[in-house]
This record gives C-alpha cells, structure tokens and sequence, in this order.
C-alpha cells in the first residue's frame, strides 16, 4: 500500500547521497564495507560485530535436515496450559512451538483495537518455515510440509549470503533492544483476524444459509494483506504478501477458494525460505532502515536477489478490465490473475499491458462505466516527476503519459474521475526519504503544505491547463466519487477525511477520526468548501466503500461505506444519503467484523434506481472464530443470505465483482 517500496531498486543510487547529507554522528552508526572478499557491519561500541571473510565455512548453508517433533500449534482461544493441535506432518518441517515474550517489548502494555488474541506462533529457528497459522482445528486444513530449493550459487555467493545474514542478525539484535511503536510491532499489526492464513484450494458447495439473490452469478474477490514468513523485525500490515480470496456463486451454489499472488517478490522469498525484501513501511525508517537497503543492495550486487523484475506485492486493490483480473499495489506493476473454470486462482505474472507500461500504477485505478476506460497514476518518490497520469482505452491501448508538476513526491493512494475530468489530489502527507538519516519515518505529515485538488481534463495531452484548486488541511485516503456540476462551475467530491494524515503508517497519541466529507472545488474563483456530511451528533468513522459502480463520475446520491469503529476493525457498514446525510447502519453483531461494504447493482441498468442492489462483505465471527461471505439488500440493509467459509477469512482491503458473462471472454 505504500509507495516507499516502489523506490527500492532506486533508492540504491540515492543511499550514496544520503550519506554525503548525513550528520557525522550518524556516520558511527554502521558502516558496511563491501569488496569481493570482505563485508564487514560496524556499528556502535555496545554492539560491535565483525563479519567472516568471503571463505568462511557454509556447513550450516549445505544442511537442509533437522531432527523435528511433529508441529504443534495452540488453538488461538484456547489458554496457554491448553493442548496443543497436532497437524500429522511428517517430521521434515520445523516444530512450531510459541515464543516467550520478549520484556523489551512491553507488549503487555500496549493498548490497540488490533489487540485481539493472536493467532501467531512463531517458530524458535527464523526463516526455517512459512507463517502458516491453524486457526480452528474443526476445519480439516492440510499444511503441506514445505521443500526448499536451495539457489545455484557458487561459493563467493554463499559466503556473502552467510555474512550478509549475520550483518542482518546483529542488526535485527539492536533494534529489538528497543520497543517497536504500534505501527511496525507484528503482534499488534497482523494478531487476532489481521494474522494470516494458508492458501486453500477449491471447496465446493458451502452451506448457505437464506437464498442468494437469482441474479448474482459469477466470482467476488477481495485483496489482503498474507505474510508468508515471520517478520523478523518490524512489520505494518500493510507489509504483507497478497492473497486474494475468491467465492464464486453459480445459480445459488457457493464455492471458495485464496491463493497468495506470486509476485517477484513472494517467489524469490519463497524460494530462499525466509523475507529478504525490505518491508516498505515495518522497515524502512530511521538509521536501521537505511541499514536494511545497504543489505537488500549488498545482495543484489552478489545475485542473491533480483529486484529488476520488482518488489511490489500486490495486496491492495482488484480490477477486471480489457477481460483481465489484475492485482495492485502502487509499488509495482499490476499483476495478472486467471480465474480457473472450478474457481480457483492462479497467478499468469507481472503485467505491463503488452509492453506499454514502463512504470507502477497505484491501486486505485477507475473504470468509466460509459466509456469503459481505465484511468490510473503512477507516482515516483525518488526523481521527477513525481506523477504521471494516463488512461487506457477498453481494448487495453495505452495513452502517452502526462507529466504531472509536484514540487515534492507526494503520497497519492487515491483519486477520482467525472464525466469529463481526472480530480489529482496533491496533500500534506509527503516522502522525505532524508528524514531517515536522522532517524525518522520517511512518510512525514508537513503542516506547512497547503493541500490542493488539480483538475485536469481526461483527454489532455499535457497538463498546461491543469487548474489547481486549494482544500486546506485535507487528507483523504480514499475518495469515493467525484461529479462537475456545470451551473455552479463546480466539481464535488467526495471523498473521507483522515486526521490526523499520517497516523495509519506513523504512531501518535490523538486518535483517528475519518469525516465523510463533500469538498466542492470552483473552477472559476480557485476556491473551495468542506463539510463533514453526517451530522456531529452521528458521526462514525467511515473508511472503505464504494458508490454504484455503474455511476462513478457522476453525480450519486448514496454511499456505501465501512463503519471503522472500533479501529481499525469494522463493526458494520453505513448507507448515507449524500443530500441529506441520513445514516441507515447495517452492524454485523457481537463480536463480528468485516470490511470493505462492495456494492453490486441488480443489472447495469443505469435507469434503475441508484440503490437497487446488493451489499456484499466478509464478515468473521471472533467468538466462534468462524468466517462467512453476507449478502445484504442495499434498499433496506435486510441480510438476504450468507454463505459459511471453509477456513477463515482475515480483514483485508478492496475487491471486485466479475459477472459470470464477463467471465467467459476472461483472457
């Protein structure tokens, strides 16, 4: 979800500037010296480490045996003086026996609405096995013992492999010296339903409780958040590897699938069996993160790792387009998924629109629902330009790009089309990737700039008319729908606004409140107006949504959006009436959360009425830690079906529905 890993394969040549901007205390921080014969890891008195020479013995490296119990995994409701799950595997794996807790942490005092039980159980050796956690031993899951492929190196690689992993073991011992904040601690970032699971292959006709509405056929997908492996140091959740789950729905029968997305990045790590790539947000700040990409470069250079192909994984967003399913995160290229005739997902690769896209693209690109083009950006956090729009016509021909004029790489997860326009927001929470030399995040919140919405016209070639309109302190993390209203000379968005700006990737002390807000932006004076839509007296933190897709970028009356409260977890959805901002709630009930409300019309139809359709959500049941797929009527928020999960589903972030006649023309 963050653009810093999109700047990994770049931020190489900019680490050799920083060091030449650094202060000199920081200096004596680390050194890393790197020859065809030497690498050595300097850091402070307290925590000097010396690393072997490039011929230090690898018998550690040529064995892959260990003499392993059967593992064993606590049930994640159950005490900690409960019986543990025996899986039956055969001895080759690693035993998965719980870490104590570590002091240094005082985990006991951190205080989250992440804090649910967790289902995490690491195991004692790092890097051995994949995070694969067995969340309900009344679900019969098969965990595959995993063989690892040990990569053609020769002996200069395997040295430098050895002492790049001691490099990297002294400084993960020098960062666990010192509590992590909430935003990059793994046991508050992916603990209780937030915590991963292991893939699941086709199950077929899941129990359905109710009728599922006659005219829903075809597959609902959603993206999340999976880590494979145990994050060894700092983790956000929006680190983790992609999994897209999957149910298709055909004539009232139900099936369920979720694969990870194989990215570059997961098939490399996969392969070497622990993380290498450095966590875009867990990671990368401070002095220990720039340490972490001197490693990731060290190894690039030995070919250890590839990161040309990139880094990305691909866990944010969904779109069907041009008869293609692709993945995103707006730190990569999109990558191409193929849904199988029995449900399933496999992963055909990175995709770069037969060759026309030379950049990322973030994960929120828009389809117009008459023209049936996709609208993107791609934005850059290293050189300019810092943005790039484009536009790709429905049979997938891509647009000469239009350079975008931003003074500062700018975070730039969402935007928002009209019939006529692209809406650009350009906010206050900026990349200053030389705020790590001073051991600071490099997502900073800079008070000082005035937020703005540019206007620029679908069709333009260049962007000499793009007309900036300021919107003082704004930040919206997503922006729902966009519409010009000609009379007024106006464009209104719509669109959540989040204070403080920074606080999903930066920990503070003021809580998080997201303001459902109309920002409406003259075209003729260059001013602007805000106002939160609901009144105060019902105000909710609204976060994840969408409108009728078959109106996006036109003027619409309802919102369908999640009611992130307790954060971050989702207690139910919001219909609000944008006119008059009434609120109709649909909460799930005791102890259920789910997340992104999708709203599926009854047809495509546009003359139907706006709110004639279905909401359709993952909700998981934390008393009975069980998982099932809700199908609400979106006029009067009536549950019409659900669908009961074979495994748990975790709390993601966005999905799409592909419609079965969509389906057959899948390419």
């Amino acid at each position: 979800m963050s653009g810093i890993g999109l700047a990994i394969p770049q931020l190489y040549l900019y680490l050799h500037f920083l060091f030449f901007l650094a202060p000199k205390h920081t200096h004596s921080f680390f050194h890393l010296n790197l020859s065809p014969y030497t690498l050595s890891l300097s850091q402070d008195q307290s925590q000097n480490a010396f690393l072997s020479s490039a011929f230090y013995p690898l018998k550690a490296m040529a064995s892959s045996s260990c003499n392993c119990a059967k593992p064993q995994i606590s049930h994640p409701l159950s005490s900690a003086s409960s019986s543990t799950v025996h899986l039956g595997h055969s001895p080759t794996s690693i035993s998965w026996n719980s870490r104590q807790p570590n002091r240094t942490h005082n985990i006991s005092i951190i205080h989250s609405a992440l804090h649910s039980p967790s289902v995490l159980h690491f195991p004692k050796q790092p890097y051995q096995n994949p995070l694969i956690p067995i969340e309900d031993d009344s679900v019969n899951v098969q965990v595959q013992p995993k063989t690892h492929r040990h990569p053609q190196w020769n002996l200069l690689q395997r040295a430098a492999a050895m002492a790049l992993d001691m490099a990297e073991s002294a400084l993960v011992s020098l960062e666990l010296q010192h509590p992590l904040p909430k935003t990059a601690d793994p046991h508050v970032q992916i603990s209780g339903n937030f915590a991963p699971v292991p893939e699941q292959p086709v199950k077929q006709a899941l129990p359905v409780t109710g009728t599922i509405p006659s005219c829903i056929n075809g597959v609902y997908l959603r993206n999340g958040a999976n880590p494979l492996f145990e994050p060894v140091a700092g983790h956000h959740f929006f680190d983790g590897d992609g999994m897209v789950h999957a149910v298709t729905i055909d004539n009232g029968n139900a099936s369920y699938a979720c694969r990870f997305t194989e990215t570059q990045r997961f098939l490399q790590e996969k392969e070497l069996g622990r993380p290498v790539f450095p966590k875009a947000i867990g990671e990368l700040h401070g002095h220990s993160g720039i340490a972490r990409l001197l490693l990731f470069y060290a190894r690039g250079l030995f070919g250890l790792v590839d990161h040309k192909q990139g880094t990305g994984v691909a866990n944010a967003g969904l779109v069907y387009f041009n008869n293609r399913l692709l993945a995103m995160s707006e730190d990569d290229l999109p990558y191409l998924l193929r849904i199988t005739p029995s449900g399933d997902l496999e992963t055909v690769g990175r995709y770069n629109f037969d060759d026309q896209l030379k950049s990322t693209m973030i994960a929120h690109p828009k389809i117009d629902p008459f023209s049936k083009e996709l609208f993107a950006l791609s934005y850059d956090v290293i050189q300019k330009p810092y943005l790039k729009y484009f536009k790709f016509q429905p049979d997938g021909t891509k647009s000469p790009d239009v350079e975008i004029p931003l003074s500062m790489p700018t975070m730039m997860h969402d935007f928002a089309i009209t019939e006529n326009f692209v809406v650009i927001p350009n906010q206050q929470v900026l990349f200053k990737l030389q705020e790590m030399i001073f051991g600071g995040s490099p997502v900073i919140y800079d008070k000082n700039k005035k937020s703005s919405f540019g206007i620029l016209s679908k069709n333009a070639s260049d962007s000499k008319d793009i007309i900036w309109v300021e919107s003082p302190d704004t930040f919206c993390f997503h922006l729902w729908n966009a519409w010009e209203e000609p009379e007024s000379d106006e464009v209104v968005v719509i669109g959540s606004c989040m204070t403080p700006p920074d606080s999903i990737f930066n920990e503070c002390d003021e809580s998080l409140t997201s303001v459902l807000s109309e920002i409406r932006l003259n075209l003729k004076t260059g001013k602007s107006t805000r106002r939160p839509i609901i009144s105060e007296s019902e105000q909710v933190n609204l976060e994840a949504g969408m409108v009728n897709r078959n109106r996006l970028g036109r003027r619409t009356r309802y919102a369908y959006l999640a009611i992130a409260e307790p954060w971050p977890k989702v207690s139910g959805f919001a219909k609000i009436d944008l006119f008059t901002g009434e609120v109709k709630k649909h909460i799930y009930g005791d102890k259920k959360f789910g997340g992104e409300p999708f709203f599926l019309p009854r047809d495509d139809n546009c003359e139907s009425a706006e709110d004639d359709g279905y909401i359709i959500s993952f909700v998981h049941d934390e008393n009975s830690w069980k998982s099932e797929l809700q199908v609400v009527d979106a006029i009067n928020l009536q549950l019409e079906s659900s669908i009961k999960l074979p495994s748990r589903v975790p709390y993601g972030f966005h999905g799409t529905f592909i419609d079965a006649k969509s389906l057959i023309n899948q390419a």
